[in-house]
């Protein structure tokens, strides 16, 4: 069995509609600006840093990294790659570099994941007022 091309049988042109809708088109730069930033979410690693941002909001690379059960040095590669394309920022904290997603990261996560997309949990008592110290993993049982 064949199928027939997509394709119009006919030139049958609605001239005053094409050069509308060729108008009302992006420029060249920004469709290249989008499609940068549609390629910083097209790896699943990063998909899944970012929709761990969304969910944990300002989080340092080693929280990210037991977030997503990666290694450490794989988050901060794909962290920093989320921050070159500006879908996220970074903060240094001392010794930490703490990560966090842009609106426009929020915003094509949400368009990429759908309903899928993490929810930013609220901010406990301790994140709100800094006091709390963070947990050192020891090994120790």
């Amino acid at each position: 069995m064949t199928t027939a091309p997509e394709t119009c049988d006919l030139l049958c042109m609605d001239l005053p509609h094409a050069e509308a809708v060729r108008e009302v088109l992006p420029g060249v730069e920004e469709l290249t600006s989008a499609a940068a930033l549609a390629r910083a979410l097209a790896d699943p690693t990063r998909l899944k840093v970012a929709a761990a941002l969304a969910a944990g909001g300002a989080m340092c690379g080693c929280d990210l990294a037991w977030v997503t059960a990666l290694a450490p040095n794989l988050v901060s590669h794909h962290a920093r790659l989320l921050r070159a394309s500006g879908l996220a920022t970074s903060k240094r904290e001392g010794k930490l570099v703490k990560y966090q997603l842009t609106p426009i990261g929020r915003v094509l996560l949400q368009a990429v994941l759908g309903p899928a997309t993490p929810h930013e949990l609220p901010l406990t008592p301790a994140d709100a007022s800094g006091q709390e110290e963070p947990v050192l993993a020891t090994g120790a049982v």
